[in-house]
């Protein structure tokens, strides 16, 4: 078997492009790095859901919150959704898959919290119907999505979406996103 390198620096090029793209969404970017420092330092929390790869990058950023990013410091509030097999299988099964998200919002989210719903589609419609259930909680919704940001874009408070043709494209994008928010936030909460 013969791998081709010509191949794997296209691939290379493609994904940089998409990363070097992010650089227009740098308003978007600061106004979700805003609400979330403002949230933490509220001493409120981040909830966090998404599917597949994004249900592993919600562990992640959950991860860098509570413990660290850069910084040494205090732990930060955040949550995924995702982690909670019990709960992700109980809810499934008397309820539908539809409702596992946003069953856990209902029960853990409060007032002045922040969501973040991650759908490469934009679509995924358990993460439609957490966003739905933070809003009648008075939890601000943010959506990071793909190009064609879908439903959920429109259903959020905050919209980011990034480019990519592929959903390991996008989900490439919103890992850099991601990781520009705890550093940003972090920065943020841990001047004050």
């Amino acid at each position: 078997m013969s791998i081709n390198t010509t191949e794997i620096s296209k691939l290379v090029r493609k994904a940089a492009a998409s990363v070097e793209a992010l650089d227009d969404r740098a308003p978007a970017v600061a106004r979700v790095a805003e609400l979330l420092a403002e949230t933490l330092r509220a001493g409120r929390c981040l909830l966090l859901c998404g599917n597949g790869g994004s249900a592993a990058q919600c562990q992640h950023v959950a991860a860098e919150f509570t413990g660290r990013f850069k910084l040494d410091r205090a732990g930060l509030p955040a949550v995924a959704l995702t982690t909670d097999t019990s709960a992700l299988t109980a809810i499934g099964n008397d309820y539908g898959f539809d409702t596992v998200f946003a069953r856990q919002v209902e029960a853990i989210g409060r007032s002045g919290d922040v969501l973040l719903g991650l759908s490469t589609s934009g679509s995924s419609a358990n993460v439609l119907n957490a966003v739905r259930k933070a809003r009648e909680k008075g939890i601000r919704t943010v959506a990071l999505v793909g190009p064609g940001k879908g439903e959920l874009a429109a259903e959020a408070d905050l919209a980011l979406a990034v480019p990519g043709d592929s959903s390991a494209n996008i989900q490439e994008c919103h890992l850099v996103v991601l990781h520009i928010l705890c550093e940003l936030v972090e920065r943020e909460v841990c001047s004050q």
